[in-house]
């Protein structure tokens, strides 16, 4: 498994220079807008580019799901899942939190995880049973128990608008019930620092793989727990995220399961 790590962390740190050289300088002639408010600049497909020729060439048998490819793969022992560039919105603004985010998945299960965070030059790993670490020093998730004490994390469902109504009830009743709410726009980010402490719970609506798998196994590396909306195990089919330290998570999911209706 060191292998696949060190490859992961280079592949990423090999992307990291094409993004900082870029960041709020992209021309719109340089942008691609896929769906309503969801977009893709050249620099998203350059990183790829990279992280997926730093991985083949040391595993050329194993497949790679990647946000801004076909995402067409065969049932794959090895699947790497990659997102070059999570946060691209806020790269194109200059808005300084964005990360790559890469994950294996052996046979199925999430065995390893890199968050690279090329602005602060922080990277946040983990592999399966080894526990999780940033920039070699171990992390774990806060020890936070009380709610009302308790920062979460979110994000908006920007590209899912049905969604907004049922997130703005989950929204304002958690603004009653916690110290404070953040939305940072990159989802890797959030997971990573549910991860080290830095936030004691998150959730969102309809992520894709790429935007959370690396950041599962860093939180369940680091003692976190990692649900769907309704306590199961489904979020990296859904979408539907909760994470966070025992309580808080737990916490988190009785209060969504009650404004969803879920018996």
């Amino acid at each position: 498994m060191k292998n696949f790590l060190l490859v992961a962390i280079e592949a990423a740190k090999q992307a990291e220079s094409v993004i900082k050289n870029r960041i709020g300088t992209i021309s719109k002639e340089e942008i691609t807008q896929k769906s309503i408010s969801d977009y893709v600049t050249k620099v998203d497909v350059q990183s790829e580019k990279i992280i997926v020729e730093c991985i083949k060439k040391q595993f050329p048998t194993h497949q790679i799901m990647s946000e801004e490819s076909s995402n067409d793969y065969k049932k794959a022992e090895y699947l790497w899942i990659v997102d070059p560039l999570d946060g691209t919105t806020n790269f194109i603004h200059g808005f300084p939190v964005f990360a790559i985010s890469i994950a294996l998945m052996y046979k199925g299960e999430l065995v390893l995880g890199v968050v690279h965070d090329p602005i602060k030059n922080e990277t946040f790993y983990a592999e399966k049973g080894s526990g999780a670490f940033l920039n070699e020093q171990k992390i774990k998730v806060s020890s936070m128990k009380e709610p009302a004490l308790s920062l979460i994390a979110t994000g908006f469902p920007f590209r899912h608008k049905q969604y907004i109504d049922t997130y703005i009830k989950i929204f304002r009743e958690l603004l009653y019930s916690v110290s404070d709410l953040r939305r940072a726009g990159a989802a890797a980010i959030d997971l990573a620092y549910v991860a080290c402490g830095r936030v004691d719970g998150f959730f969102e609506f309809a992520l894709s793989p790429w935007d959370i798998a690396a950041g599962v196994i860093l939180i369940k590396e680091a003692g976190g727990v990692v649900s769907d909306f309704k306590g199961e195990n489904d979020y990296l089919k859904t979408g539907h995220i909760i994470a966070g330290n025992r309580e808080i998570h737990l916490f988190l999911v009785e209060k969504i399961k009650k404004i969803l209706d879920f018996k």
